[in-house]
């Protein structure tokens, strides 16, 4: 990455007066470091339990009982995994009947390519991958890059390793002097095209699997099953007149991720403060239809079991959701200075102008006005700018874990994230400030929200 941003003057906003705080640069600087070491999903998780643990987090397993007394000495610090996703959380020190989630709500994977069975191909001399695309990744900036292989070996005795091999492979496209016509539009064919090269030789005398085996410290023989994704090796920056923007990959949803986890870390809970709830979920760019995603069973099954704990029944489990919110934070657009009419005439966030709040009247984002209040209030008294963001009616937008939340539980539930260029791209930009921002909302929001704040 470049110099800290925080040795220069850099501008944030339309009006160019606004310094970008130094702790917005020391944020973004460890937010390169986190997608740094997160090129798959479990990787995501692992960094995030590595942190958990180290600020005195107990990990807990699904298999065994959890004690969590309503009363005990300082607050509960506790997370739990399952496969590529987390749910972490922090108790204080009194909970009582009235007690609500403050839910912030992200996912851990990103659009790109996934490893296929029997994945070492090849031809005319050529070694290849065999790999299948993940979601919707913009195909032509994954183009000429050096990608790097990622994610879970499975082993045939039911233990699981990471693994991750470093540069190793490229989408090699084809000259213009082949193709003379290739810049009146680019047409790439997910199966003949979006196979990348890792060497030299006969794919009969080769084996992809090897290499992975070897990079996480086992042998082939040993691979029952894999979840292995191609990611970009480019490591984060900071760049611009001024040092204003940042580039990586990844910050869809990272850049959610790590906002909710700085935020959790740094929770102190007051008395009567919510239990506040980071579960970052996988699969979310291909539908979230798993059981480590926003459809599973995953958050549902994590708070029953922190509220039987406490010693609800089902009536008082329904109580507390009733008082609970959920922050769905995942990137969002801003207006992009080529395609404007894209973009909505009204609404044109911009970069370093604050998070999105972001809405939808198709219920394709969860917010309504009840959170997009809590959004303003929190906002106002951090002094931190927040956009609104709204599609362009002859543009239908994404979705988001949001509202898969508030159907699946029934809690309220509001839409935020950083706004991006080049979503889904294998190279992502946002501003230096946005992801301090979010954080920022996110920390007030944990310590926030209270019964009658949850209720319309």
């Amino acid at each position: 990455m470049s110099a800290p941003i925080s040795d220069r003057s850099v501008p944030a906003g339309t009006s160019g007066s606004t310094l970008i705080p130094e702790a917005a640069a020391r944020h973004v600087q460890d937010l390169g470091s986190f997608v740094t070491a997160s090129p798959s999903s479990f990787h995501a998780v692992a960094e995030a339990c590595r942190r958990l643990l180290a600020a005195g987090f107990e990990q807990l397993s699904e298999r065994k009982e959890w004690a969590s007394p309503a009363h005990h000495d300082g607050p509960l610090r506790r997370f739990v995994i399952r496969d590529g996703a987390l749910i972490a959380w922090v108790s204080p020190a009194e909970v009582t009947a009235e007690t609500g989630f403050a839910v912030f709500g992200a996912h851990t994977d990103s659009p790109g390519f996934k490893l296929k069975p029997k994945p070492t191909t090849g031809k005319h001399g050529w070694l290849q991958a065999g790999v299948e695309v993940y979601g919707g990744p913009l195909l032509n900036a994954w183009l000429d890059r050096e990608l790097q292989l990622a994610g879970r070996l499975v082993l045939r005795d039911g233990s699981s390793v990471l693994t991750r091999t470093g540069p190793m492979l490229r989408f090699p496209q084809l000259a213009i002097h082949l193709d003379r016509s290739v810049n009146d539009g680019l047409s790439l064919d997910k199966q003949r095209h979006m196979q990348p090269v890792w060497g030299l030789g006969d794919p009969q005398q080769a084996d992809l699997l090897a290499v992975l085996a070897e990079a996480a410290g086992v042998s082939a023989e040993e691979i029952g099953g894999y979840d292995i994704v191609l990611a970009d090796c480019q490591e984060p920056q900071t760049f611009g007149a001024v040092g204003e923007f940042f580039a990586s990959g990844r910050l869809d949803n990272l850049s959610s991720v790590h906002a909710g986890l700085t935020a959790l870390l740094e929770h102190d809970p007051q008395p009567g403060g919510p239990i506040a709830l980071l579960a970052a979920f996988d699969h979310e760019e291909v539908g979230s239809a798993s059981s480590s995603g926003a459809s599973g069973p995953f958050l549902a099954d994590v708070l029953e079991r922190i509220s039987t704990g406490l010693g609800d029944n089902p009536e008082g489990f329904k109580r507390r959701l009733a008082g609970s919110l959920c922050l769905s934070a995942d990137a969002g657009h801003a207006i992009h200075p080529n395609y404007p009419e894209r973009h909505d005439p009204a609404n044109h966030p911009q970069l370093n102008s604050g998070p999105l709040l972001k809405i939808n009247s198709n219920q394709r984002y969860a917010s309504d006005a009840v959170g997009a209040a809590l959004v303003a209030r929190i906002s106002a008294n951090l002094n931190i700018p927040y956009q609104e963001f709204v599609s362009n009616n002859d543009i239908p937008c994404g979705s988001t874990i949001g509202p898969l939340t508030a159907t699946r539980l029934g809690i309220r539930t509001v839409d935020v994230g950083v706004p991006l260029l080049s979503m889904h791209s294998a190279r992502e930009m946002c501003g230096v400030a946005d992801p301090w921002y979010l954080a920022q909302l996110s920390g007030a929001f944990f310590a926030a929200l209270s019964s009658d704040q949850a209720e319309a």
